[in-house]
C-alpha cells in the first residue's frame, strides 16, 4: 500500500503541481496588455507589449490555455496533499515536524493559487491593463514555485524525521 500511495503522491506532484507551476509562470508572458503598452523586451530582445494574438509574442489564446491549465491542474493537485496525508498516516509519520511544515506550506501554496493567481489570471484576461497586474501575477507565481520547491526539499531531507 505504501508503494502505491508514494507513487500516486509523486506522480500527482510532478504532473499536477508541476503543470500548474509552469502554466502560472508562463501566463504573464502571453497575457494581453492594453494597446500601446510596452511591458519590456523578452530575453531575445523582442518587445512583448502587443495585445493581439501572435504580434510581439503575446497571444490571448495561449494565455487562455495557460489559465485553464493553472486552474484545472490546481484542482487536480489537491490529490497531492490528500495522498500525502494518507501516506504519512500509513507510515506513522504524522508527528514529524517536516510533514507538518510541508502541510502548512502546501496549504499556503494552495491558497495563493486559489485566491490570488487563478482569479488574477481571470481578471487579466477579462480586462487587460498596463501590465502591472501581470507583474504581480509573475511575483505570485514565483512565490508559489518557491513554496513547492521548499516542500520538495523537505520531502528529500526530512529534518526531524524519526529514524
Amino acid at each position: 500500500m505504501e508503494a502505491l500511495l508514494l507513487s500516486v503522491h509523486v506522480l500527482a506532484g510532478i504532473v499536477f503541481v508541476g503543470g500548474s507551476a509552469v502554466a502560472a509562470s508562463l501566463f504573464s508572458r502571453y497575457a494581453p496588455v492594453t494597446a500601446g503598452v510596452v511591458v519590456g523586451p523578452d530575453a531575445a530582445g523582442v518587445d512583448a507589449g502587443s495585445p493581439s494574438d501572435g504580434e510581439g509574442g503575446r497571444s490571448r489564446s495561449v494565455a487562455v490555455a495557460l489559465h485553464r491549465i493553472t486552474r484545472v491542474y490546481g484542482v487536480f493537485g489537491i490529490a497531492v496533499p490528500v495522498v500525502g496525508i494518507a501516506l504519512a498516516v500509513v507510515q506513522g509519520r504524522m508527528g514529524e515536524i517536516w510533514i507538518n511544515i510541508a502541510m502548512v506550506l502546501t496549504l499556503a501554496a494552495g491558497l495563493l493559487l486559489a485566491l490570488l493567481i487563478v482569479p488574477g489570471q481571470r481578471d487579466a484576461l477579462a480586462e487587460p491593463d498596463d501590465g502591472s497586474r501581470l507583474r504581480r501575477l509573475s511575483m505570485f507565481a514565483g512565490i508559489y514555485n518557491v513554496l513547492w520547491a521548499v516542500v520538495v526539499v523537505l520531502m528529500i531531507v526530512r529534518p526531524g524525521a524519526y529514524a
